[in-house]
């Protein structure tokens, strides 16, 4: 909503357009936050941050495990050498699901 009302202010494109770090003041009414305006989506995909791109739908989120599982395969991985880290690693994965 912020995002097309600034692009129209500034004649510009709403996928041009970035808001982030809204606070609420206290009592409520009134919001301050940022917002950076680009020359084009290129360049807006070149400096934005990925999550913020994620957040404005013009960039998918890496899938990944979770953290907790990550440190598990990490240290089940230390107790073992050489060609069978992998091995270790592929446990990890028939474990859980």
């Amino acid at each position: 909503e912020l995002r097309s009302k600034l692009a129209e202010l500034y004649k510009s494109s709403k996928d041009t357009v970035s808001v982030f770090g809204f606070r609420t003041q206290y009592g409520g009414g009134k919001s301050t936050g940022f917002a950076l305006i680009y020359d084009s989506g290129e360049a807006m995909k070149k400096f934005e941050p990925h999550y913020r791109l994620v957040r404005y739908g013009q960039a998918t989120k890496v899938e990944k495990a979770s953290r907790q599982q990550r440190k598990q395969r990490k240290n089940r991985a230390k107790t073992v050498r050489g060609t069978a880290k992998n091995k270790a690693a592929s446990k990890d994965k028939k474990k859980k699901k």
